[in-house]
C-alpha cells in the first residue's frame, strides 16, 4: 500500500496499524538505546573459582603438615612469594639470583630452595600454586617507585629482568599453575610501557602457564599490558565504611560500586577478575583503609570476619570473578608471629567464615 495517492490525495492509514507502526517503532529506538549503553558483552569466568592463600616466607624450614590447614579450610591453591629488594632512589635491584653470599640473611622461605621446596610442600598436599614475586623497598613505597634519569631506569629494568625470569625459570620447571610477573609496580607500569610488554614477551618464551599481575585496587584500571596476561589482578583493599564495627549488611552494600566498576573493566577486555589478595585486620575499623598495617589497632575479631563474610557473599558469586587469595598465612606458629599479625585469618573467627564458605 502506497502511503501517497497521486490521483486521489493521501491514503487513510487505519488506526490499528499506525498504531503498530509507532510501537514497532519506539522498540526499535529503545533496542539501538540499550544497544548503545551495552558496549561491551558481558563476560563470564570459565572454570572453578580460585580459592587461595598468600604464604609468608618462614624463617626456617617447616614440616610438610604445615600446610594442611589450608585443605581444611577449604583452600585449594597456595601463592608464593620471593621477595626482592631495592632502596629508594637508587637504581639497583637485589634477590636470590644476584646477591650471591649477601643472600644468606634471608629467611629461608625466601631463598630459591625454600621457594621450591615450599612449591613442592603445596603439590604433596593435593595444592595448586601461583608463583608472585614481590618488591620490598627500603625508605619508601615500592608503589610509587620511579626514576628521573633515564639510565637509572635501564639499570633497574636490567636487575629486575632477571629476576623475573629468574622465577619464570622456577615456575616452568616446577609445573607452577599460575605466574603473576610483579605486585604492585604500578608506577612503575605506566611509565615504562614499554618493557613491560617486552618483558611479558620473554616470560612467555619460558613459562607456557597463565599469568596475571597484581594491580593495587585504586589503580588497575591504568595498567597498560592486560591485553597480553590471562587475568586482570587486583590487591583488592577497597575502602568499605568508616564505621568502627560496621554489620555484614552495610559492607555488602558498600561494595556495590566497587563491583560496578570491576564489572565494567572486565567486560571491556573480555578477562576474568582475580583478587591477587584480599583481607582485613582484626581490629576495629579495619575496612576504613583496609590497605594499612601499621597503624593503633584495637582488637576486633567480628570486624574482621564480618569484613570476610561481606566479601565471600557480594563479591565471590559474581560470574565475571575468577576468584582470590587470602593476605596473609602463616606456615609456622614460630616466635609466635602469627598472633602479633592482624591480617592472619587463622584461628579467629574470620577463619571460621572463609571454611563455611570454601566448603
Amino acid at each position: 500500500m502506497g502511503i501517497l495517492n497521486s490521483s486521489a490525495g493521501p491514503t487513510r492509514i487505519p488506526t490499528k496499524f499506525l498504531l503498530t507502526y509507532r510501537m514497532i517503532s519506539r522498540a526499535i529506538v529503545l533496542l539501538l538505546v540499550l544497544l548503545g549503553c551495552q558496549s561491551s558483552p558481558p563476560f563470564v569466568h570459565n572454570g572453578p573459582k580460585l580459592k587461595g592463600v598468600n604464604l609468608v616466607a618462614p624463617r626456617q624450614q617447616p614440616g610438610p603438615e604445615s600446610l594442611e590447614t589450608v585443605r581444611e579450610t577449604g583452600g585449594e591453591w597456595v601463592a608464593v612469594v620471593p621477595y626482592g629488594f631495592c632502596r629508594k632512589n637508587e637504581p639497583h635491584f637485589y634477590f636470590s639470583g644476584n646477591m650471591g653470599d649477601r643472600g644468606k640473611w634471608q629467611w629461608w622461605g625466601e631463598t630459591p630452595t625454600g621457594v621450591a621446596e615450599t612449591i613442592r610442600m603445596a603439590r604433596q598436599q593435593g595444592l595448586k600454586v601461583m608463583l608472585k614475586p614481590h618488591v620490598w623497598m627500603q625508605g619508601g613505597s615500592h608503589l610509587d617507585l620511579t626514576f628521573d634519569r633515564e639510565t637509572d631506569w635501564q639499570t633497574f629494568e636490567a636487575d629486575y629482568r632477571q629476576y623475573v625470569l629468574h622465577f619464570a625459570h622456577l615456575a616452568d620447571s616446577l609445573g607452577v599453575d599460575l605466574y603473576c610477573i610483579t605486585t604492585e609496580l604500578d608506577r612503575f607500569a605506566v611509565a615504562r610501557p614499554d618493557f613491560w610488554k617486552q618483558l611479558i614477551r620473554d616470560v612467555k618464551t619460558i613459562y607456557k602457564g597463565k599469568l596475571t599481575y597484581a594491580a593495587n585496587w585504586d589503580r588497575y584500571e591504568q595498567i597498560p599490558f592486560w591485553n597480553e596476561l590471562d587475568y586482570v589482578g587486583v590487591d583488592a583493599y577497597f575502602p568499605l565504611s568508616d564505621k568502627q564495627d560496621p554489620s555484614v549488611n552495610t559492607l555488602i552494600s558498600s561494595w556495590r560500586p566497587h563491583l560496578r566498576q570491576l564489572r565494567a573493566f572486565s567486560y571491556r577486555l573480555q578477562k576474568s577478575v582475580l583478587f591477587t589478595e584480599f583481607g582485613y585486620r582484626s581490629c576495629t575499623f579495619s575496612t576504613q583503609r583496609p590497605w594499612e598495617s601499621e597503624t593503633d589497632c584495637s582488637t576486633n575479631e567480628t570486624a574482621q570476619a564480618n569484613a570476610y563474610a561481606a566479601l565471600l557473599e557480594a563479591v565471590w558469586p559474581q560470574p565475571w570473578f575468577a576468584g582470590g587469595f587470602v593476605w596473609k598465612w602463616f606456615m609456622t606458629d614460630a616466635h609466635k608471629v602469627r598472633e602479633r599479625d592482624q591480617f592472619s585469618p587463622q584461628g579467629k573467627s574470620a577463619q571460621v567464615v572463609l571454611r563455611k564458605n570454601w566448603q
